[in-house]
């Protein structure tokens, strides 16, 4: 009987041909994924303190805001969708200006976000109105440092893309509103959608949250009060999520997006005690 080997491929006898074997096998093993528990545990908990103690406080009165927003005239409602998308497109366009502006760090974002607030409120619906595309532009810029914070070039197309998506996440307003589904379900990845596609789809979300807004401004005077305090933690939510997205995309590319996202949702829904 004749054996396969020739000169050129002596059959693997040696000591040394069974250690190159092995280490050619160790070349090729996975690499075991360790989740970073520490990290994750403190994103699930920054996700779950995003609203934040005046959104909690807002949500308790929920009903009065339901009832304000049933004060809001139906062409007015039709309007802030439309003001929405077209806030959103000016602000992605002032967004690389306002990159080269000072970082007056993390505490003066919301109150220049109240001070516009409250003046948007003094006057009602009147000053309310003009006032949204100032308050989206700041809002998106939060947003943009904290992508810039985890290392992502905001300027880049998909990741200018993934900081419009981050006003898709909910209402803060909102108990849930779809916000938990839509915000962990998401890829992460980093796609090339269309800036304008992205606009077309986050504008109807944006809208509502921002018409619950626009409600509690309706009341002249008293509305500024309102408007200061809404426009401080609706900035602060939105930027704590766009913290926690930006997070899971950067380990997502170290351990993997399935892997990372699994650990993210196991941490942020504990599994639920089994009573006999």
């Amino acid at each position: 009987m004749r054996l396969g080997f020739s000169a050129t491929h002596p059959p693997p006898t040696c000591v040394g041909a069974k250690v190159a074997h092995v280490e050619r096998m160790n070349d090729t093993l996975p690499v075991p994924y360790q989740t970073p528990v520490p990290e994750i545990a403190a994103l699930a908990a920054r996700y779950r303190r995003a609203n934040g103690p005046v959104m909690s406080l807002m949500n308790r009165f929920g009903g009065q805001v339901e009832a304000q927003m049933d004060l809001l005239p139906d062409a007015v409602r039709k309007q802030i969708e439309v003001l929405v998308g077209r806030a959103l497109e000016r602000a992605h366009g002032l967004a690389k200006v306002g990159r080269r502006a000072p970082d007056l760090g993390r505490r003066a974002a919301p109150v220049l976000a109240a001070l516009t607030g409250a003046i948007g409120g003094f006057g009602g619906l009147a000053t309310a109105i003009p006032e949204l595309p100032v308050t989206v532009t700041l809002i998106l810029h939060a947003i943009r440092r904290a992508a810039e914070a985890e290392g992502f070039d905001p300027d880049q197309p998909q990741v200018r893309a993934e900081c419009l998506r981050v006003f898709a996440a909910g209402s803060p307003l909102g108990s849930d509103d779809g916000a938990n589904t839509a915000f962990l379900g998401a890829r992460l990845a980093l796609t090339g959608t269309a800036v304008q596609t992205v606009i077309r789809a986050v504008a109807p979300r944006l809208a509502v949250a921002l018409g619950q807004k626009l409600a509690a401004q309706a009341v002249p005077v008293v509305g500024a009060v309102s408007g200061a305090a809404m426009n401080a933690a609706f900035l602060t939510y939105y930027r704590e999520l766009a913290v926690v997205r930006f997070s899971l995309l950067r380990l997502a590319q170290v351990h993997g997006a399935e892997a990372t996202l699994g650990a993210f949702q196991s941490a942020v829904e504990p599994p639920t005690m089994i009573r006999n």
